[in-house]
């Protein structure tokens, strides 16, 4: 009966914790790398973009976690399943973005209001393979998140596009600081201020929804219209009076209220209802479980 949803459970385990560890391993190559040359080479806008890496690292490792707790079955202790855990996991990286946005930010007006040297050149060519490694992996994460309508991914996969941003403005603010010469040493350091804007900013639009789904919010009215569709093809449905949605993890919960014929006896209504659920639970989209309630139409 849920053969179709085992299947869609499968690629997300496969593909969501595939992309969430290669990130784990990436950034923590990158981390290593900024902060060391940052220091080296005189530049606080990459020692920023050290310190986003590092952040990184730990909410992939929150994703990794939250997608391995959330794909785990229903238990005694847990009978709607662990779906939660992903939706947690993505208010906590969004609230690591909105840290990490702070945390540069401070440091970028100590640097500001401290005379320093110039940052090196060779900070640039580090800055360049930075960006492009980071739009990469944020363009496979972010596609893959949202065809498992993950939270968790979807604000990782930001996360890792922050880390971009914070570089391409390092990049522009040091590019000036040697260009310029004298003077502009500070460059980079406001270039790290302004990608902390643009950092909280995509923090705040991935933590609301994030908390919206921990909050069991309605699923979008797409959803729904979808899902009334499927349940009015099956034979003897009248109408769908209610349906409720709420998304758990990678999947819905959901109860709907079906409309039927007010003579049909018991057993004939209890058989439809279950009809009804296995229309749902076999269709393609990711239904995890469905209650469904039958009203007769002469009440």
């Amino acid at each position: 009966m849920r053969g179709a949803f085992f299947e869609y459970l499968m690629i997300t385990e496969e593909s969501g914790l595939r992309i969430s560890g290669s990130a784990i391993a990436i950034n923590i190559v990158l981390a290593l790398v900024k902060t060391a040359t940052g220091v080296i080479g005189n530049s606080y806008a990459l020692v920023a973009d050290g310190i986003e890496s590092t952040a990184d690292v730990f909410s992939s490792l929150i994703v990794f976690g939250g997608l391995r707790i959330a794909i785990q079955p229903p238990d005694e202790n847990h009978p709607y399943g662990h779906g939660k855990a992903e939706s947690i996991a993505g208010v906590i990286v969004a609230l690591f973005l909105l840290a990490a946005a702070a945390l540069i930010a401070i440091q970028s007006v100590r640097e500001i209001r401290v005379p320093h040297h110039a940052p090196e050149w060779y900070t640039l060519l580090i800055l360049v393979g930075v960006i492009i490694t980071k739009e990469v992996l944020f363009r496979k994460m972010s596609h893959i998140g949202d065809a498992l309508e993950s939270s968790a991914l979807k604000s990782d996969a930001w996360h890792q596009r922050s880390d971009a941003i914070t570089s391409s403005a390092a990049f522009i603010g040091i590019s000036i600081a040697i260009i310029g010469g004298e003077g502009y040493e500070t460059a980079d350091d406001w270039a790290a201020l302004l990608a902390c804007v643009i950092i909280a900013v995509n923090g705040v639009r991935l933590l609301l929804p994030a908390v919206n789904e921990v909050m069991d919010a309605a699923a979008p009215d797409e959803i729904e219209q979808q899902i009334r569709s499927i349940a009015s093809e099956v034979d003897g449905v009248i109408e769908i009076e209610k349906c409720r949605i709420r998304k758990s993890g990678l999947g819905y919960l959901m109860d709907i209220h079906v409309v039927i014929d007010g003579e049909t006896t018991v057993y004939d209504g209890h058989q439809l209802g279950h009809v009804v659920q296995a229309r749902l639970l076999n269709s393609d989209m990711p239904i995890k479980d469905v209650i469904v309630h039958i009203e007769p139409d002469n009440l």
